[in-house]
């Protein structure tokens, strides 16, 4: 490599790709998505619109809307195979190792599956979005012996999860709090999974290979594992009495907290803000505000003493929580929502594509004499 490289760390702070669907400024915490504050669709736009958002440049017209739900009604299904092959995986497997092979399963019954053109990617994204959702709540159900449930045309993918996850239509207060946290999920820059899904069509590999590939990426405690992290921490704890004397323990032990502080943001991420109060009503609509208010108290603590500010994971712990989802199905659900984002990188990668290929800094030993083996 040469002598004039400078090696940085994680990449932090390298520019590696042009975008026009994320606008991310960590230094005044604000988030917007082609433009769209990330307050503003959270609130009044649906997760269906920002995935048209990000896929087709804008948001979309009421008819435009209406054809587009029912085109992502239509991909909901998945192929039988896929739930022949849930009920062959061990019981205890990891609901992210199950998604990531269930994208590779899904890729080989995608009649698109080695097409790289946009129209065809179109179709794959809307497919990829509607199958994710089905094949989590499918896995789920299997693994606990209780028969898969056909998604509902007529519901949202917010609702339409829920009721595939738990069987029960979910109350209007519960699937806006979800709809709203997929919103805020749903694209984020380049953060470690989306480069990855970016680096691997940069190959001119498959769509499916590449969000396969993101899949692996966000598995990472680091990285979407944090939410469960968060949640298995206030579990920990279990009541309000006993933050103060955890905080201090943790401490002491050096103990990385995690769903706090944020590689890009530095004056607090902006989707904790808005998830907080969503959070709190799903929480007390449900009766387990002990989750909010422990994630609440928790924050102040770690605060005072740190300057810690949450990210959004640690506010999405106890809101999914509380509307019925299990803490190893976190990290599949955040997938579930940057699908979106994920699939518009690929667009983007697919039509200004440059094979992403950096150097590394080489520390080993000088150049050696090779030595047979008999005289070693």
């Amino acid at each position: 490599m040469a002598e004039s490289s400078q090696l940085i760390r994680g990449l932090e702070g390298v520019v590696a790709a042009e975008t026009e669907l994320c606008d991310l400024d960590g230094t005044n915490g604000r988030l917007a998505y082609r433009g769209y504050d990330i307050d503003d669709l959270a609130r009044k736009a649906s997760f269906e619109e920002v995935a048209h958002l990000l896929w087709m440049g804008e948001l979309p017209t009421r008819a435009q809307l209406d054809r587009f739900l029912g085109e992502l009604a239509a991909a909901r299904p998945i192929p039988g195979d896929l739930h022949k092959a849930f009920a062959l995986m061990p019981k205890q497997t990891d609901p992210m190792r199950v998604l990531q092979a269930s994208t590779a399963i899904l890729g080989m019954h995608d009649p698109d599956a080695t097409d790289n053109s946009r129209e065809a990617n179109l179709r794959k994204s809307i497919r990829l979005t509607s199958q994710f959702a089905t094949a989590i709540c499918a896995h789920h159900r299997i693994r606990n012996g209780q028969e898969p449930l056909a998604p509902m045309r007529e519901l949202s993918l917010a609702a339409n999860f829920l009721y595939m996850l738990t069987g029960k239509k979910p109350s209007e207060v519960t699937t806006k709090a979800f709809d709203a946290s997929l919103v805020l999920y749903a694209e984020h820059e380049l953060n470690a999974s989306t480069f990855t899904t970016r680096v691997i069509a940069a190959t001119l590999s498959d769509m499916h290979s590449a969000v396969a590939g993101g899949v692996g990426a966000l598995k990472g405690t680091l990285h979407g594992g944090a939410g469960e992290a968060v949640m298995r921490t206030l579990m920990e704890i279990g009541s309000l009495d006993k933050v103060d004397a955890f905080v201090d323990k943790a401490f002491a032990e050096k103990r990385r907290f995690m769903g706090m502080g944020h590689r890009v943001y530095t004056a607090g991420d902006p989707r904790a803000a808005i998830l907080k109060g969503m959070a709190e009503a799903a929480c007390r609509e449900t009766g387990q505000a002990l989750w909010y208010d422990l994630a609440v108290k928790l924050h102040a603590k770690v605060s005072a003493t740190k300057k810690l500010i949450p990210n959004v994971d640690f506010y999405s712990a106890p809101l999914f929580y509380s509307i019925g989802i299990p803490v190893d199905l976190f990290t599949p659900v955040i997938a579930a929502s940057r699908i979106a984002g994920w699939t518009a990188n690929l667009l983007e990668q697919y039509e200004d594509n440059r094979l992403i290929r950096p150097r590394a800094d080489y520390k080993g030993p000088k150049r050696k004499a090779f030595v047979p083996l008999e005289k070693r």
